[in-house]
């Protein structure tokens, strides 16, 4: 699989990356053995970059990465991980499902943006996962600790780049204003941005993705599917973790009936339609089983005709100009010769 460089950095990710909140028992319980087997699908596949967080499984999903990852070349794969929740440990019974996963509640989350906070995690990180360095730190979600997060957290990641530490940093989102400060204000090398720019909806556009693109700095599209609105657009379906909104499913079963006349499954259009920008570097998607890694590089393997994007614009399921895999985006889309 096709590897890509971060911004100005010297570190590859592939095209597909694999993200692990899945095998942090993200909403349902997953065994070892099936966590082990989902890496060793997405290796097998040829992924070789892999994101993970603290926050996922209060350390779990931590933990089975590194475990997955034992043994096998440290210089032939890449690890994200994410600063700004500490894992404290806790005595309370229970389990952490109201934070979405299914594992016993033995920490609670403290955030912390301070620079201290960002080397304890670190450290935390690396006990986790085995591993004596991390090729990429990202801030999460700092949403009500911004200036915290700028002032403090952002110059110890800086400082642990320059010493040779972490290879990139940079932040990881699921809204756009934070990001593109983040970009404007700091030298931050990449941003992961969950849900914000895919087929459905493309808000990264406005102002991220060219500001991304006018630095030389690369974008990491988490969400693509929209909590699974994209997998399988039906009633009761879920966008944002939340049920989706009557006009939203039906632009989704819009976007699936064009995709479907062209032969495609709405999913592959999916996966596929980030790439058309130039400042994505990757498309990260998560799973918790093998088959799920199986499908998914094999949506992304299906063949994607030029004139699906050109009928969605056609149609207005796209703005004009929103660039496609395939195709200049200075160049109009031609018109479409059924009705609207």
């Amino acid at each position: 699989m096709r590897s890509v460089p971060l911004g100005g950095t010297a570190v590859d990710v592939t095209r597909l990356s694999l993200g692990t909140a899945g095998i942090g028992n993200l909403y349902r319980q997953v065994g070892d053995e099936a966590a082990a087997a989902t890496v060793e699908a997405a290796w097998d596949a040829g992924i070789r970059s892999f994101d993970t967080a603290p926050h996922y499984g209060l350390g779990l999903s931590e933990r089975r990465l590194g475990a997955a990852l034992r043994g096998r070349p440290r210089a032939a794969y890449t690890v994200s991980t994410k600063v700004g929740r500490l894992l404290v440990p806790h005595d309370g019974e229970g389990d952490d499902r109201v934070n979405g996963f299914a594992v016993p509640a033995t920490h609670r989350r403290v955030r912390d943006f301070g620079a201290d906070g960002v080397l304890r995690s670190l450290e935390a990180s690396l006990d986790r996962l085995g591993l004596d360095r991390v090729d990429v730190a990202l801030l999460h979600d700092p949403d009500d600790h911004v200036e915290q997060a700028l002032h403090e957290a952002y110059p110890a990641l800086e400082r642990l780049r320059a010493e040779g530490v972490v290879g990139a940093i940079g932040i990881g989102m699921n809204q756009c204003p934070v990001p593109a400060r983040f970009l404007r204000d700091t030298d931050i090398d990449v941003v992961l941005l969950a849900g914000r720019y895919t087929l459905l909806e493309q808000e990264g556009l406005v102002e991220l993705l060219p500001e991304a693109a006018a630095r030389g700095r690369s974008v990491l599209v988490g969400g693509v599917l929209n909590s699974g609105l994209l997998a399988d657009p039906r009633p009761g379906i879920t966008y944002d973790y939340a049920p989706a909104p009557r006009p939203v499913l039906d632009r989704a079963l819009r976007l699936k009936e064009v995709a479907e006349r062209h032969g495609v499954p709405l999913r592959a259009a999916a996966l596929h339609f980030p790439f058309g920008h130039p400042a994505v570097a990757s498309v990260l998607t998560g799973a918790r089983s093998a088959d799920e890694v199986h499908d998914t590089v094999a949506m992304l393997r299906h063949p994607v005709p030029a004139s699906l994007w050109d009928e969605l614009q056609a149609r207005g399921l796209l703005a004009p100009g929103t660039p496609a895999p395939g195709r200049d985006p200075s160049e109009p889309a031609p018109p479409t010769k059924e009705p609207l």
